[in-house]
């Protein structure tokens, strides 16, 4: 391709989606991907241009090109067109300056498929939208605003955030993936997969581009650039920490690289604890998203000292029972915070929090108690896991740069 867009590994630390779409909400209001974060995101690639340049001049000795440097600094229609270009208006995903200039710059876009990627992408998205308009029938959010919802029994209390934060990812997993096949419908964000892109970053490997369209042809390409949620690893994963890399993926990055690398402070979870802080604010000055947001960090450091603690002393059959409580907890603590969320109001989401004995934080509080008592460390990383094969290992070192 015409170049290669890449950015620095970062921890992908953002969890919490932008709007669900009730009455109050724009539908399609999906946060920081708006024209400031794609200008902000240009600003610091113009700073690096700039950087290399002086280093260049200061050296006398030019290196070639640089994974992800843009070949100048773009004018001014340049920057206007970025920012309203097409594949990005409405749920478009973010996406860096150095990737729609590849688009513009592919040298045989008729060798980059679109087509086979569209419908490998977009099967699951009918059935979600099915599932997403039973289940908001059935238990409608409006109904935890009602006097009568609390007449209700605990356990029935309880088991009601679960559909709702169930509705809540239907309807963005609809909406991510129709973004996401607007653009591989345009060929957008399309890299070899010899590049190794990452979501909202770009390839992260040095990848030529084709010299003939035979050789664009013979090429493997992805759309991992512009990959914005995955399902399954949402649903599925185990802990909290690693929730947060499947969600909102490129806005994800984006948080990352701008506000969660310049944190002042050391710590992961005070690190994540500021971004959630900003990204609060991002979406709003409504309570919930505070309460909501800021609860997350309180997860993070609770599974992280608990786990640390130990997860470490139990055999394999242990971690394996270990892993299956982990995840219930950590879906329940999802479904927690997206009340918080979705209620908006102070008072509401306070309401229903008491209405279940503000349950998510008294457990993830005594949690953190315990693995303190016990001398676990904080990161949380497992221990004594099977070793990881090769390929695992650089997945998760490109993860979490």
């Amino acid at each position: 391709m015409g170049g290669s867009g890449c950015g620095p590994g970062a921890h992908l630390v953002h969890l919490w989606p932008p709007h669900f779409a009730f009455p109050d909400h724009h539908p399609w209001d999906l946060g920081p991907h708006s024209g400031t974060a794609l200008l902000v995101s240009l600003a610091s690639e113009v700073q690096d241009l700039h950087l290399a340049q002086r280093k260049e001049m200061a050296t006398g000795f030019s290196k070639g090109p640089t994974l992800g440097l843009l070949p100048d600094v773009p004018s001014l229609m340049d920057t206007l067109s970025y920012s309203y270009c097409y594949v990005g208006i409405m749920t478009g995903p973010f996406f860096r300056y150095r990737t729609y200039l590849d688009w513009l710059e592919q040298p045989f876009p008729g060798a980059v498929p679109s087509l086979r990627p569209l419908l490998r992408r977009a099967w699951p998205a009918p059935l979600f939208g099915l599932l997403f308009l039973l289940s908001s029938h059935l238990f409608p959010l409006e109904a935890v605003r009602e006097d009568a919802f609390y007449a209700r029994p605990l356990p029935a209390r309880l088991f009601y955030m679960i559909p709702v934060f169930f509705a809540f990812r239907m309807r963005f997993y609809v909406a991510w993936i129709a973004a996401e096949c607007g653009c591989i419908a345009a060929g957008f964000g399309a890299y070899p997969v010899a590049a190794k892109a990452r979501a909202g970053g770009g390839p992260t490997l040095q990848c030529p581009p084709p010299s003939s369209p035979e050789k664009a042809a013979s090429v493997e390409y992805d759309y991992e650039t512009i990959r914005n949620i995955d399902c399954y690893g949402t649903d599925f994963c185990v802990r909290v920490r690693e929730g947060m890399r499947y969600w909102n993926m490129t806005v994800q990055w984006w948080l990352a690289q701008y506000i969660y690398k310049s944190a002042p402070a050391r710590s992961y979870v005070l690190r994540s604890a500021w971004t959630m802080l900003l990204s609060a604010y991002w979406h709003g000055l409504h309570p919930g998203y505070y309460l909501s947001f800021l609860t997350i960090p309180l997860c993070l450091a609770a599974e992280g000292r608990l786990e640390s603690a130990l997860r470490g002393r139990l055999g394999p059959g242990g971690q394996k029972a270990w892993d299956w409580v982990h995840w219930f907890l950590k879906m329940r603590a999802y479904d927690y915070m997206c009340m918080g969320f979705v209620l908006l109001s102070l008072g509401d989401t306070v309401r229903y929090w008491a209405s279940v004995y503000f349950c998510v934080h008294v457990l993830a509080l005594a949690a953190l108690l315990l693995g303190l008592a016990l001398g676990g460390g904080g990161s949380g990383r497992r221990k004594t896991a099977p070793a990881p094969s090769a390929s695992t290992l650089a997945a998760e070192k490109l993860r979490e740069e």
